[in-house]
């Protein structure tokens, strides 16, 4: 049985680690609003972005950007994964990286070569365990992300697209739904399947000048880099959602576990002063 002095030490033990879990629920909830904030205004440019380019190929006869071209035969597909650098989020990053084997594996049921293009620390731990060979390409997640990250990333994926090295690119990341719902989304990044609801009032197509041919050049690029930078802002605001439920969790085990060593510290405790009461009894009616 553990003496008094073990039972005190580890309750100071747990306490201590019950701060440093409420600070980190405090930190990611602030992080959230922001993270959360950001997403909600990003959505609707996404969805109208490839909203735009969908009826810009409608208005064109015969698309002849290299980028929205699909190859006769697809051999080699890259997978650009985006999870955290950091841990304690709960199964946030391993929901991610099953999507992403799930994918892998229905690739090479298909006879294809996979490729794996990393964002953030996890996803390249857990490939560089199973597939070392097939890292491409890696980037740090970061605290706060930028657009510049995004653009690095879609000149990297359309770079080896348009060179041959890769017939199909995925992106795989996680959707932020709601602050305890964060769900893995895939999506085909290359060669671009233009998609999304004309805006309301757009009955006619649009007036293009001075070609369709000319605003693809600027346009599938764009939609590229803003898919990559929708997916580090989905990931960005689930991670924090993640990581707050998982340390709210954790406080309330710490406070279970506290209450428990608690009562098992007053038993012991209550167990030593009978303990001693008896003695003194004892040697009494001895004398």
């Amino acid at each position: 049985m553990p003496s008094l002095k073990d039972i005190r030490r580890r309750i100071q033990s747990v306490q201590q680690t019950q701060q440093i879990t409420r600070a980190m629920r405090m930190v990611a909830a602030a992080k959230l609003r922001r993270a959360q904030d950001a997403i909600l205004a990003a959505r609707p440019y996404a969805e109208r972005m490839r909203g735009t380019l969908a009826e810009v190929v409608r208005g064109d006869a015969e698309p002849q950007h290299p980028l929205l071209l699909a190859r006769s035969e697809v051999q080699e597909v890259e997978v650009v994964t985006i999870a955290s650098d950091r841990g304690l989020c709960g199964a946030f990053n391993g929901n991610i990286l099953k999507t992403c084997d799930a994918l892998i594996q229905q690739q090479e049921a298909a006879g294809r070569k996979l490729s794996v293009a990393a964002v953030g620390r996890k996803v390249l731990e857990y490939h560089r365990a199973r597939r070392r060979d097939a890292i491409t390409r890696s980037w740090a997640g970061s605290a706060q992300v930028g657009y510049a990250q995004a653009v690095e990333v879609a000149h990297h994926v359309c770079g080896r697209f348009l060179a041959g090295d890769v017939d199909e690119v995925w992106l795989v990341h996680s959707e932020f739904v709601s602050t305890m719902t964060q769900r893995p989304r895939r999506v085909q990044l290359l060669p671009v399947a233009p998609g999304g609801e004309a805006a309301a009032g757009d009955e006619a197509p649009y007036d293009i000048e001075p070609n369709a041919e000319a605003l693809l050049r600027v346009l599938v690029p764009k939609a590229i880099e803003v898919e990559i930078f929708r997916g580090l802002l989905e990931n960005q605001a689930g991670e924090h959602a993640a990581r707050m439920a998982a340390m709210e969790s954790a406080t309330r085990n710490t406070e279970e576990l506290i209450a428990s060593l608690t009562l098992q510290y007053n038993r012991a405790r209550q167990a030593a002063i009978t303990k001693e009461l008896v003695e003194i009894v004892s040697g009494a009616e001895a004398l």
